[in-house]
């Protein structure tokens, strides 16, 4: 069935969900709040196998961006190697695939250029403030005073999400995890690193992860502990030297390559603030529905947020495309995604909460992630990744209405 679409957002999870919705034969308008897209230029992350199966699924292929990262080793604050996995992948099938560390703003340069090459418009400065449901569809007002109308809205924009408020007044924030995120490029570190392999470094007091993109030039990230929530103004005023510092000053001690990549990086990230969802109640209302952070914001110690985004987005766009109606199109979105997206929220907790013990507790957590990953790697059996990783999105599959 044909319908139009306003998207409210033009991120990852925006563009990838009207790229979906051409293919599905809607026609969407893509409404993101800022001037022009924000890049967030500097941060990286990478894209597990299921994350680029969905991209297949909608014809994309970024062979062209970033590089291969088949494996990541794990280890303590004193040097110890807990273990090395296949990274992003599970021990199923792995659907062939290779996953790849990719810059954000280079993906989102990718997802906002293939939408306009498909015949997406993208308005730019178009801040949702509300939204009504009319006979027909739905109404949107934005913040410049002015309307716009479609059959359906979906709400891609985010932690922040004005579209979940606007459905459900009473729905839960985003909860902040007692974690802040920053990174960097550096040349010139002496390392041997294997490129492309993922370093995952539990510090004694800071988590670090590096990578070695092929040309030489590390890529980097760290999650410092703050116990209170800083507020947007107080991070983005943190400098590099401040950064620098505090940084330093957490890796004093560790046996890794942490305190010279960090000291050696002219550049550093503006900061952000790493946040988790409570399970949202009510995805969506009469014709307006969440998909991405704004639903199921993930913890990025899990690598899935991305990816939670772009399958979000094939499986409405099916949906929409199978059901009868739109009613039972996001029903049976609910029904395929909340159980899946709500495990993925739930570990990646489990996992970031592990970035910050004390020493007493660091004990017990590296003998259970050493006898997981021995026993991993002794059998070639990955059970705790093959439901997350192996996850297969075929377009041409039906869905139920």
């Amino acid at each position: 069935m044909t319908y139009t679409a306003l998207v409210v957002g033009g991120g990852i999870a925006g563009t990838s969900v009207a790229i979906a919705l051409r293919k599905a034969g809607i026609t969407p308008v893509v409404c993101e709040a800022y001037d022009r897209t924000a890049d967030n230029a500097g941060a990286f992350l990478t894209l597990a196998v299921n994350a680029l199966d969905a991209l297949q699924a909608l014809d994309l292929d970024i062979d062209g961006l970033g590089f291969d990262t088949p494996k990541i080793r794990i280890t303590n604050g004193s040097g110890r190697r807990l273990g090395e996995l296949p990274y992003g992948t599970g021990g199923t099938t792995g659907h062939g695939l290779v996953s790849r560390t990719v810059k954000r703003a280079d993906l989102y340069r990718f997802l906002r250029d293939h939408a306009v090459r498909r015949g997406v418009p993208i308005e730019y400065g178009r801040r949702l403030i509300d939204a009504t449901s009319t006979r027909d569809g739905v109404r949107a007002t934005f913040a410049d005073g002015g309307t716009a109308e479609a059959d359906l809205l979906i709400g891609a924009d985010g932690l922040r999400s004005q579209v979940r408020r606007i459905i459900d007044p009473a729905a839960p924030a985003a909860r902040y995890t007692g974690l802040l995120n920053t990174g960097g490029y550096v040349r010139g570190v002496a390392t041997d690193a294997e490129p492309g392999l993922m370093h995952a470094v539990f510090g004694k007091r800071c988590f670090f992860v590096f990578t070695r993109h092929p040309d030489g030039e590390v890529w980097w990230a760290a999650n410092p502990a703050q116990p209170t929530e800083p507020s947007p103004a107080q991070i983005a005023a943190i400098t590099t030297d401040e950064w620098r510092t505090r940084l330093t000053t957490a890796f004093a001690g560790d046996r890794s390559l942490a305190w010279d990549i960090v000291a050696a990086t002219p550049r550093i990230f503006s900061g952000w603030i790493t946040y988790t969802m409570p399970a949202v109640p009510a995805w969506h209302r009469d014709r307006m529905i969440i998909i991405g952070d704004a639903a199921h914001a993930t913890a990025p110690s899990i690598g899935q947020g991305a990816a939670m985004a772009i399958e979000d987005a094939v499986v409405l766009a099916r949906c929409l495309r199978d059901a009868p109606d739109i009613e039972a199109a996001f029903s049976g979105y609910e029904r395929l995604r909340r159980h899946r997206v709500e495990r993925v929220v739930k570990q990646g907790e489990r996992t970031g909460d592990w970035k910050a013990l004390s020493p007493l507790a660091r004990l017990p957590r590296d003998l259970i992630m050493t006898l997981a990953m021995r026993h991993a790697t002794r059998t070639g059996t990955y059970p705790q990744n093959d439901w997350l990783y192996d996850h297969h999105l075929d377009w041409g599959t039906v869905t139920a209405g």
